[in-house]
């Protein structure tokens, strides 16, 4: 077997629970054309925002309640046989064949680094029956979280009418599988290598947030796109004891708007240090 890189030790940050407003609070909106909806919070409170309650396709950030659902069922070491249907799957994928055999581990790395749809679909159905059947937990979790703007219709973050999720309920889920400690840390590698099962085959793949590694202090969390949804984000920031996330829905400039919106949040709430006096 080889050792998983992800799984490598790593500074793991405390991560607090959500601490949400309320809805009926306004925000300041220095944004306004950013996005098509955008909530920025410092140290776990709400700084700005727009149209934060809207829902709207989050395409594979979709993948986050995936993920939380995989971890929560366990078993990471367990090799799971890739169906003919999650090989079939579209859009972003990692090429797995039907029949293979890989690790839930390993297809969970895929998901979140790689957004590899025919890994997240494997894992759908090795939680549950089928992909219909992992759906209907995903919404009675999202419904025990509380968030009542999402509703999800896949697995994987395909588009679809009824499929959606508003920035603030992202924000509140993305808080929430952050606190699972295997999660932190795969979601702060800038790449990684997998192997099947059998160890023959072999995948490179960086992660597809291009502010890890490259913005200072980002640690997460997931990207996203479709044609309807546009390009998604949720990053996240650390530096000192200042935590800062944000999620970004249809940004057509999600990097440039995200450097942006970081910068100017940790500038805000930057510490004030008392001047020294000459004696």
């Amino acid at each position: 077997m080889h050792p998983a890189r992800y799984f490598a030790p790593a500074v793991f940050f405390f991560i607090g629970i959500w601490a949400g407003t309320g809805k009926a609070e306004a925000l300041a909106d220095p944004f306004p054309a950013a996005a098509g909806a955008y909530l920025v919070s410092v140290d776990g409170t709400p700084r700005w925002a727009h149209k934060p309650d809207q829902a709207l396709p989050p395409a594979s950030l979709t993948k986050l309640m995936t993920a939380l659902l995989v971890l929560e069922h366990g078993q990471l070491q367990q090799v799971v046989r890739v169906s003919a249907a999650a090989a079939r799957e579209s859009g972003s994928r990692l090429g797995l064949r039907p029949g293979e055999k890989m690790r839930v581990a390993e297809l969970l790395a895929a998901t979140v680094l790689h957004s590899a749809n025919d890994a997240c679909h494997a894992l759908a159905e090795q939680v549950a029956a089928s992909e219909p059947d992992f759906v209907v937990l995903m919404n009675r979790r999202a419904r025990a979280l509380g968030l009542h703007d999402t509703h999800f219709t896949n697995a994987c973050g395909h588009d679809h009418p009824e499929h959606r999720s508003s920035a603030r309920d992202l924000a509140t889920l993305a808080e929430f599988v952050l606190r699972r400690p295997e999660f932190a840390r795969l979601v702060s590698q800038v790449e990684i290598v997998l192997y099947d099962a059998s160890a023959k085959r072999r995948y490179a793949i960086a992660n597809s947030n291009e502010l890890v590694g490259r913005y200072p202090g980002a640690i997460g969390v997931k990207t996203g796109y479709t044609r309807q949804a546009g390009k998604c984000l949720i990053a996240l920031a650390v530096r000192g004891e200042r935590r800062v996330m944000l999620v970004l829905l249809n940004a057509p400039d999600r990097w440039w708007t995200a450097t942006a919106m970081l910068d100017r949040a940790f500038a805000e709430t930057a510490p004030v240090r008392a001047a020294r006096h000459a004696p």
